[in-house]
């Protein structure tokens, strides 16, 4: 019994990894559809191989904005309770929204 020993073919030359590396930090990220074009192969791929190399530096995500949603749920429960005068513990699976129209028109 032979044993094989299998080869791994490279992805990318030597050649086009520094080509990669050199673009990237000439271009940035946005660069990386043109480089993925100019080698014939995919944005996910450069992209990982930029990785490997150590010369991918993530695009910084938009910071989260919170939004105002009103009163919370707890909030209008406690209202509708004020305004009924009783337990509205089975309205919990109520919507804000379905709360808030109950709210306005026992209020009108």
């Amino acid at each position: 019994m032979a044993t094989e020993t299998k080869t791994k073919t490279a992805n990318y030359t030597e050649a086009q990894v520094a080509y990669i590396v050199e673009k990237y930090a000439e271009l940035g990220n946005d660069g990386l559809e043109d480089i993925a074009a100019a080698l014939g192969k995919s944005v996910r791929s450069v992209r990982s191989k930029l990785v490997r190399e150590g010369a991918y530096v993530a695009a910084p995500k938009a910071p989260k904005v919170a939004k105002d949603v009103g009163p919370s749920k707890k909030e209008l429960l406690n209202d509708l309770e004020e305004i009924l005068g009783f337990d509205v513990t089975g309205f919990t699976g109520a919507t804000k929204p379905a709360l808030q129209s109950l709210i306005d028109r026992l209020s009108a």
